[in-house]
């Protein structure tokens, strides 16, 4: 398949995956928890029993990347035993190498976690294209709804789809008639405050608005809560309640977000007599 270079597919080396289910986690703004929200669904997803592999492709935050080290280091320190998918992080910025972790990555696992530079990047739009499901993680707000859309100042009604949803748009379609696969675009509504209400109704209209003319689904992700920032340097993640002794309300609430976005997300289940067993 011959691709120009501004293309969504930029390497025709590698096919979409037939047995691996892939989660890409893709958004050219930074700051919306796209790191942290990739890391808690495939810590979810490994806790079921899953097999889950994670490539980072921001190779100057790596924060995917970090995490899991992070997560591997607290495993060892503390002897414990805790979902832990396979992992690496594209460092050569190279096709070959890009071609290499992905095949690597998706051989024997049933997810692949993708998580994307919060910037315009070749490497992410080849995998938004080979996505299974697409997740695109939005504040509250119409500074990051400009990325995916543009309003009319006054009224707030959706004026004409951003160049970001043209490329996905178009991805979307290159798949179709590559193998017939759908690509599940969800935009995922992260850190949503309980204040603004008037503003955070004007963002939920205008998502519907363009949901029906580009074709997302629009679900919840997590909240904005201090203990998600917490606990990066230990690699944990609210499905690690055995990991803080006493829950108190706000991780219980932190982990009930995480169990409705996941269930949203509509991921194939896996066989639960693989399910490890591990403190979840």
């Amino acid at each position: 398949m011959a691709m120009g270079p501004d293309s969504p597919l930029a390497s025709p080396h590698v096919a979409p995956s037939v047995s691996t289910h892939v989660i890409v986690f893709a958004n050219e703004k930074g700051g919306t928890g796209k790191s942290t929200t990739a890391v808690h669904v495939a810590i979810a997803l490994a806790a079921k029993g899953a097999r889950v592999a994670c490539l980072d492709l921001d190779h100057r935050q790596r924060t995917v990347g970090r995490y899991l080290d992070n997560r591997a280091e607290t495993m060892k320190r503390n002897g414990s035993v805790l979902p832990m998918p396979r992992h690496a992080t594209l460092s050569e910025q190279s096709e070959d190498q890009f071609e290499d972790l992905w095949h690597s990555l998706c051989a024997g696992s049933d997810f692949l976690v993708v998580d994307t530079p919060g910037r315009d990047d070749p490497f992410a739009r080849t995998a938004a294209a080979l996505a299974n499901t697409l997740v695109t993680p939005m504040n509250d707000s119409f500074v990051d709804f400009d990325l995916i859309g543009q309003v009319d100042p006054e009224t707030y009604q959706v004026t004409r789809p951003s160049f970001y949803s043209e490329l996905i748009w178009d991805a979307r379609k290159q798949r179709a008639r590559a193998d017939g696969t759908t690509i599940d675009w969800v935009v995922l509504r992260n850190r949503l405050q309980h204040i603004e209400a008037r503003n955070m109704r004007r963002v939920s209209d205008a998502l519907a608005q363009l949901a029906k003319r580009v074709g997302f689904r629009i679900i919840p992700g997590l909240g904005e809560r201090v203990i998600y920032r917490e606990m990066f340097p230990a690699g944990l993640t609210m499905i690690d309640s055995k990991a803080f002794g006493s829950m108190g309300l706000a991780h219980v609430a932190a982990r009930q977000e995480l169990r409705e976005m996941m269930a949203a997300l509509q991921l194939p289940e896996v066989l639960a007599e693989r399910a490890p067993d591990v403190a979840a």
